[in-house]
């Protein structure tokens, strides 16, 4: 198969699609391998480094997409790149389409075979290709809402830990699921006094075993949640319902319930995001106040640390191109389930149940 990998054109957005040791492995099988020039350059990857595995070199966009089978990527297709995805070519990304009715109808005119990274999923219910870029981008809320919190930055002018003598800050994570978790452990590990809550029981116990004493859990509700606003000085929204929309969980009316400066950091936002007043944001502009209270809503978190995030991906990422450049992605998906629920567009049908839902779309059983 002809695989390609585009340089990243998303703002601020570092990472690239594939380490040189994940094309040597395409390569070894008999793949032949485009990648854009420079792609891999902010990641640390450098020209050279893909052209002694067997890479072939492009110098633009348009000409990876032309010649490539298989593309693949870090984030969703933008608006320049919908005219160059072509019938039956595979497009394998983080895709997010519950966040975009634009990009979801762009893929559907294109006709291509969408296979989104973040609902393969094992059968544990797990989401393999999530989970390294959740870890990144858990650890990365906590040290960005940390520098925030810093007077200069917007905030109240609260250190996460504290000192002798004075209290530490008090964070509060909504969702502990893998960034929730990341979140709470990396807050906990600067010493500041940590709250997560969920929905799930059976998960607030295990983490009330295996997480630092100054992490608490706590039963999501509507009820909690309000009266862990009048406290908190970081908020942390990592709330995932896997392809859907993410729910409101911190409505515009609770923010009066919150001291000006309280920064609230929301992970969920590639879903959505779980606080009512958020919306996107840029690593070149990542800030806004809505009512005193600064939110911090970068889509694409871990984009800021590439070098850790593109290894991390190809690692998770790998196994799954290999069985889609092998096998081709019909034979790929009918021999692996979780390969299977990637699929969110095929062939301008909508084949993903909550993709369909979120647009009003009509949901069309995938035939193999």
């Amino acid at each position: 198969m002809i695989v390609g990998i585009p340089k990243e054109i998303k703002n601020n957005e570092n990472r690239v699609g594939m380490t040189p040791s994940g094309v040597q492995e395409l390569v070894k099988r008999g793949h032949r391998v485009y990648v854009q020039a420079t792609a891999g350059e902010n990641s640390g990857f450098p020209d050279a480094a893909y052209q002694a595995v067997g890479a072939e070199l492009l110098p633009t966009i348009e000409e990876v997409y032309a010649r490539s089978e298989m593309i693949v990527k870090v984030k969703e297709p933008i608006a320049p790149e919908y005219r160059l995805i072509r019938r039956d070519q595979i497009v394998f990304t983080y895709f997010h389409f519950a966040s975009s009715e634009a990009l979801t109808r762009a893929m559907i005119e294109s006709g291509a075979i969408c296979c989104a990274y973040e609902t393969v999923e094992r059968s544990d219910r797990s989401l393999p290709l999530l989970i390294p870029m959740s870890e990144v981008a858990g650890r990365m809320a906590t040290q960005e809402g940390c520098y925030f919190l810093e007077k200069p930055r917007g905030g109240k002018g609260v250190l996460l830990g504290g000192v002798p003598g004075v209290k530490p800050a008090r964070v509060f994570v909504i969702g502990a699921g893998v960034v929730g978790t990341a979140a709470a452990r990396t807050a906990a590990g600067m010493g500041a006094d940590v709250t997560i809550c969920d929905i799930s029981l059976p998960r607030l116990t295990y983490l009330e075993d295996v997480m630092p004493r100054n992490v608490k859990t706590l039963m999501s509700s509507e009820y909690n949640i309000r009266e862990e606003l009048k406290h908190a000085d970081l908020v942390i929204g990592s709330v995932l319902i896997p392809g859907a929309k993410a729910p409101k969980l911190v409505t515009r009316e609770m923010l009066k319930l919150m001291e000006p400066g309280t920064v609230l950091v929301d992970v969920a936002i590639d879903q959505g995001g779980c606080f009512e007043t958020s919306h996107p944001t840029t690593h070149e502009d990542p800030v806004y106040y809505v009512d005193g209270i600064l939110h911090y809503c970068v889509a694409n978190i871990p984009g800021a640390v590439p070098r850790t995030s593109t290894l991390a991906l190809t690692n998770a990422t790998l196994p799954y191109v290999l069985q889609l450049a092998d096998k081709g992605w019909r034979r790929a998906v009918r021999e692996n389930a979780e390969l299977a629920l990637g699929l969110n567009v095929v062939s301008g049908k909508v084949v993903y149940g909550p993709v369909a839902e979120a647009w009003g779309l009509a949901c069309e059983p995938l035939t193999l």
